[in-house]
């Protein structure tokens, strides 16, 4: 199937383009500070006031930030980012993808295949909407599935097993390329905890930083991945086969960091940098051509939708779903963005 493109010009005026097109050092550097700054702050806050309630607070915020990270990562993947190409390489790739053990040219490669081919039979995530709509009890069975670890579990055992190779290769040659795909990775987590131990804190690193990892970024991340593309009106259309989701200020701060939420805006023009996709969704309103697009008024309203199913058909479905979550795929953790 033929997939429609949208010229910049149908959309937006050359003044226009022009200001959604500006890409910032100042802002990518700012995006990711923040990042880290919302992260070190929740952290500073359990270690100070250790309870049960700053304990929640910090999972389900770390959680989200550490979705933010995957999120930034995404636009160094386009390179938006940052202006600098060096700079957006770097934070992309240092302060974003290793964190949460991905990696930014690897994610490149195939995500610019999900643009090129979206919502199509041969787009590389089709299997996380295809499934949809589902049962509610479907949803919450994976829900608890990544609550308690299950789905990271899945994904990290993958990833790593893919990481040492063929176990019929010698072991030097496995070492050799598990230290290429998640050396980087593992450095920058043991660096973390390195910090956090010369603070005095090491036990942070395990509660506010692995397990919110393993935990509540694991439901952020599903809820997101639905928000985009599950249950869109028309595959065909460019204004419909991905979802922007109108979020408000608590939904950005735990479910759509970063205006991730605007993401009809961004397959319509993936150049954008994440920082500029409000303007961009004003101009649009302004114009009109937001009535065309699908939008949802809330998370809540996608997913009552995406759970409609009336019968409970676990099988063939949930299998994809929990498959698109697992293995060394460059996806894995930042599926869709």
């Amino acid at each position: 199937m033929h997939v429609e493109r949208v010229k910049a010009h149908e959309l937006l005026n050359e003044n226009e383009l022009a200001v959604v097109r500006a890409r910032s050092d100042l802002m990518g550097r700012w995006c990711v500070a923040h990042a880290w700054a919302v992260i070190a702050g929740a952290m500073a806050l359990f270690a100070l006031w250790p309870n049960p309630i700053t304990f929640l607070f910090g999972v389900i915020v770390i959680g989200s930030r550490q979705l933010g990270l995957a999120i930034l990562m995404h636009d160094g993947a386009h390179g938006t980012l940052a202006k600098t190409p060096w700079l957006n390489d770097f934070l992309s790739q240092w302060l974003c993808a290793y964190p949460v053990l991905t990696e930014t040219f690897t994610y490149r490669k195939y995500h610019l295949k999900h643009h090129a081919r979206t919502q199509q039979k041969d787009d590389p995530d089709l299997e996380l909407s295809a499934p949809f709509p589902i049962t509610r009890a479907s949803f919450r069975r994976k829900i608890i599935r990544d609550l308690t670890g299950q789905t990271a579990f899945q994904q990290r055992r993958s990833q790593f097993r893919a990481a040492l190779g063929k176990p019929e290769w010698p072991w030097p040659q496995r070492l050799n390329l598990f230290a290429r795909k998640l050396g980087p990775g593992l450095g920058v987590n043991l660096a973390l905890f390195a910090v956090l131990a010369a603070l005095g804190v090491w036990w942070v690193y395990p509660l506010l930083w692995v397990l919110p990892f393993m935990t509540w970024m694991q439901v952020v991340l599903r809820v997101r991945n639905i928000a985009e593309h599950a249950i869109v009106p028309d595959n065909n259309d460019p204004y419909r086969n991905a979802r922007t989701t109108l979020a408000n200020w608590w939904e950005r701060a735990i479910l759509a960091p970063y205006w991730v939420n605007y993401h009809v805006e961004h397959h319509l023009l993936m150049w954008v940098p994440c920082y500029r996709l409000p303007a961009m969704h004003k101009m649009l309103a302004a114009k009109g051509i937001t009535q065309r697009m699908e939008i949802r008024p809330n998370y809540l309203n996608v997913l009552k939708d995406a759970t409609a199913r009336g019968i409970d058909a676990d099988g063939g479905g949930e299998r994809r779903i929990n498959r698109a979550f697992e293995g060394d795929r460059p996806r894995a953790g930042i599926s869709a963005l």
